[in-house]
């Protein structure tokens, strides 16, 4: 049995667990930050520690950052140890298609030698529950699940809406146990993005939709949601709303992303009025000091 609080502990160091530890981990938890391991250390210092603080990320947390391994096995461990505080939504670099062009596999390979803990934590990317609602969550950033339910009026999702998707209810049928698939509307919650139109357009990404203001506030109205939180664009400021209604907001946390883009990060709360409130962060000594990729591989090409 592993103890979790001093695997927590090791993480907080930068020390990944061992192979046999990892394993296990996988085996007991089923159920964009995007590797950058330092700054989610700070942005657990900036919106407070788990379990004081209930935390939704909203998917992406490998890939592109080069401490995949320690974002990933750190989310895991406080999800097993604190599982009513942690929720963790799936994004669409949690797949093992994507994972073996941006940098997990690789990382994987580099610290452990073999590919085995790139499998155990891919097996876990399929189970996740797809519809959970936590009493009063927290904060708001990239996570797992394919999406969450703030007392009711809130949904947050990786990437965004889907043609195909008119209810939370189809969400909920969605057989999610496998791959991302190309399309569909799995795929459309994991790659669509909004846009400044009125419905539905050909996404320049290869998958999912562009989708506009009438789009989303027709969902709102027809499943008695206030808002879309998503996550999956970078956003300069941090965090940005969207349409006349507000009704759409992306977070991004991952502050100067892929080392190279200068942008800030937020966390979005919710209080249990769903009042909210943004925190902003910037990136860690590590992170500036941290030399970007020379290259960075564009999706579908």
């Amino acid at each position: 049995m592993l103890d979790l609080d001093k695997c927590i502990e090791r993480l907080r160091k930068t020390e990944y667990l061992a192979e046999d530890e990892l394993k296990a981990l996988c085996d007991y938890v089923c159920g964009d930050i995007h590797g950058q391991f330092h700054d989610l250390l700070k942005l657990f210092e900036t919106g407070g520690q788990v379990p004081s603080t209930n935390y939704i990320f909203m998917g992406d947390f490998v890939d592109r950052g080069f401490n995949s391994l320690e974002v990933f096995t750190l989310l895991m461990l406080l999800k097993a140890r604190y599982p009513a505080h942690m929720t963790l939504l799936r994004g669409n670099h949690e797949s093992r298609q994507i994972t073996q062009v941006y940098g997990f596999y690789d990382e994987c390979q580099r610290k452990y030698g073999n590919p085995n803990v790139w499998r155990y934590c891919t097996e876990v990317f399929d189970y996740l529950t797809l519809s959970v609602g936590p009493p009063a969550a927290a904060l708001i950033l990239e996570g797992w699940t394919l999406q969450a339910i703030i007392d009711g009026q809130v949904l947050c999702v990786h990437g965004g809406l889907s043609p195909d998707l008119r209810t939370l209810d189809q969400v909920r049928v969605i057989d999610r146990i496998c791959e991302i698939p190309h399309e569909g509307p799995f795929c459309d919650l994991m790659w669509s993005d909004p846009e400044d139109i009125e419905s539905w357009a050909v996404s320049p990404r290869g998958a999912g939709w562009l989708f506009g203001g009438r789009v989303v506030s027709e969902f709102n109205r027809i499943n008695g949601l206030e808002l879309v939180c998503r996550a999956h664009q970078l956003v300069q400021e941090g965090l940005k709303y969207m349409f006349p209604e507000r009704s759409l907001v992306t977070v991004w946390s991952a502050p100067n992303y892929c080392y190279r883009c200068g942008n800030v990060a937020s966390i979005l709360s919710f209080s249990d009025n769903l009042e909210r409130d943004v925190k902003y962060f910037t990136e860690t000594e590590e992170n500036a000091s941290t030399i970007a990729p020379r290259a960075a591989v564009p999706y579908f090409l």
